[in-house]
């Protein structure tokens, strides 16, 4: 008798093969049959009209902190992933000298935004070494399976101390410490190694992160870590520029960086995936690393690049963790008000007229963790206003490409007002609850023209969905989602992309680059990680604020709909939108682990 049976399903099975109809039969786990099954089952679903896909991998998220407390991934959970990847960028909490906790939070709370009071609360310790840690949440029961990159930051911690903090180059002796621990982690089942050198990751109070701008001495010495071992992979995200207000178009610097990164790879003789976005500061850079990769892979190195599935930017909202009416200050007499109260408040003509009348404070303070980059916006509202979308439902959800016709600059223009008064108007409308989306990057022509080819490129793999990160100011975890319903289904103002093609990018192509190769693919003797989507009904709701983070911490959740179940190992870990009992999750350790 099968564990699970289901019949008559339109099949997508993440080869990027058109799409079939058959029966799917589950036991123990793993796919056993596929074609037309006539057998008893212990739970029988027919699933006529709906879609079966593979489970999608996700290898770029931050649920370090959150996987000691949280069972679910949420809001992963939500949009399809069935396994996800930590230690992205260099950030991780493992492994920790013991009392240097405080460190490892300070560095994730800048770089990613999960604020301090959360991790304090939320994290239960109790690990050392990388191993120790990867084992600790594995004895703990998860819906989701996860893998773990080694995160540089916290190995050069571990090892030099406050020395890292003050980002001195790492000695012999440092060096030869780092490649002990990262060679026995890599062995004992993490699957590479995170690294991350970025101009705007910085530590809770400003400073710059341990590991940015390491000389090409300590990333070759890293990459003999790997000499020997099973396969593992390299992740890593770069700017690019090499010092602050340095102009980052300047292609030298470009070359010098990506030319770091390559050479780390080939010492590694492991692929590396940088993370790849049309950036508004250097409109020419996403097209100088699309043609580097190419040149890589001519000379047997093999880069991949980490895309978006939309625009990468932030919610702003009255009870996010940015709005730029912050810097005035009769807006900030409110801003203790619960949301609602606060939109009451707004309306009030006298206020309204104080704040759109006086002269905007300085938000980015040195020492904090708010960049310089807000304030930007705050003196160049007017023009980046026209990139400021209302984020409101349609009919097939929120639109994550909309139109400058609807930004909040043209709403202004329309009505001959200000911009800042239309975004003032707009928050103060209704019960505190809306949100303006501000695509920062991926957006510079408008639309997603340039995510597009980007997703098309050879060596694109899709990520930077960034679960359990910035949880304030974005919910991109809902990124599968988009990449599904978006580009495959919906999508109005250009080109989509075919349904196989889009299902083998979240699912096959991921699994492969991570190792994995016992999922990915609806096939017999396949893991039974599987998305079975009414895709008529998917779609992407409005966000909303919960307070249900550790210390009544803050986030931004988005839900969806239609998807009917996630499977897990052949366990429904999500039906019809809710969170089952189900707990299958395991640390999916690199293939062929030592210990």
């Amino acid at each position: 008798m099968h564990d699970l049976l289901i019949k008559g399903a339109t099949v997508v099975d993440g080869t990027g093969a058109d799409p079939f109809v058959a029966d799917v039969a589950v036991s123990n786990g793993v796919i056993t049959e596929v074609g037309a099954i006539n057998g008893a089952a212990k739970r029988t679903i027919d699933a006529a009209g709906a879609h079966l896909m593979p489970g999608f991998i996700d290898i770029h998220s931050h649920y370090d902190g959150q996987i000691t407390w949280d069972e679910t991934f949420a809001p992963s959970i939500y949009h399809g992933v069935t396994t996800v990847v930590t230690g992205n960028c260099g950030v991780g909490f493992a492994p920790v000298r013991p009392g240097a906790q405080a460190q490892l939070i300070d560095l994730m709370e800048g770089v990613e935004e999960i604020p301090e009071s959360v991790l304090v609360e939320g994290m239960r310790w109790g690990w050392e070494s990388f191993t120790e840690y990867a084992q600790q949440m594995d004895a703990m029961p998860h819906s989701l399976d996860f893998m773990t990159l080694v995160p540089h930051d916290a190995l050069r911690l571990y090892v030099m101390g406050d020395r890292a903090s003050r980002g001195e180059p790492a000695n012999a002796e440092d060096l030869e410490q780092m490649v002990g621990l990262l060679r026995t982690a890599l062995a004992d089942g993490a699957c590479g190694l995170g690294l991350g050198s970025s101009e705007t990751h910085r530590t809770s109070k400003g400073q710059m992160t341990p590991s940015f701008q390491v000389s090409g001495n300590e990333l070759n010495t890293l990459a003999t870590a790997f000499h020997g071992l099973p396969y593992r992979i390299l992740q890593t995200v770069d700017d690019f520029s090499a010092t602050r207000g340095a102009p980052v178009e300047e292609r030298s610097r470009f070359d010098r960086e990506y030319g770091k990164i390559e050479e780390m790879a080939r010492v590694a003789g492991r692929p590396v995936v940088i993370s790849w976005m049309d950036r508004v500061f250097a409109p020419q850079q996403w097209k100088w690393l699309g043609d580097a990769a190419l040149e890589s892979a001519k000379k047997g190195v093999d880069v991949h690049l980490g895309t978006a599935a939309r625009g990468v930017g932030t919610l702003a909202g009255l009870d996010t963790t940015m709005n730029i009416l912050m810097a005035y200050p009769s807006y900030r007499e409110i801003m203790a008000l619960p949301p609602e109260e606060r939109a009451a408040s707004m309306r009030d003509p006298a206020r309204r007229a104080r704040v759109l009348s006086e002269k905007p404070i300085k938000l980015a303070v040195e020492g904090t963790f708010i960049p310089p980059i807000v304030d930007f916006v705050v003196d160049n509202f007017d023009h980046l206003s026209m990139d400021m979308f209302p984020c409101l439902p349609g009919p097939g959800g929120i639109d994550y490409e909309p139109d400058r016709s609807t930004s909040i600059g043209a709403i202004a223009k329309a009505k001959g007002a200000k911009p800042l008064a239309a975004f003032y108007d707009f928050f103060a409308e209704g019960d505190g609850s809306n949100f303006i989306y501000y695509p920062v990057f991926n957006y510079t022509t408008g639309d997603l023209s340039n995510v597009r080819e980007m997703l098309l490129h050879p060596k694109a793999l899709v990520s930077l969905a960034d679960g359990g990160a910035h949880v304030g100011t974005i919910c991109d975890a809902s990124s599968p989602t988009t990449m599904l319903a978006h580009w495959a289904l919906q999508r109005t103002r250009g080109p989509r992309i075919p349904l196989p093609h889009v299902v083998e990018i979240l699912t096959r192509r991921n699994a492969h680059y991570m190792g994995l190769t016992d999922r990915g693919v609806i096939a017999p003797g396949m893991k039974a990680d599987m998305n079975l989507i009414d895709l008529d009904k998917l779609a992407l709701p409005k966000p909303t604020i919960v307070r249900d983070l550790p210390a009544g911490g803050r986030r931004i959740i988005q839900k969806s709909s239609g998807y009917l179940a996630t499977f897990v190992s052949g366990q429904a870990v999500i039906e019809n939108g809710e969170i089952t009992a189900a707990r299958p999750g395991r640390w999916a350790r690199g293939p062929n682990a030592l210990a």
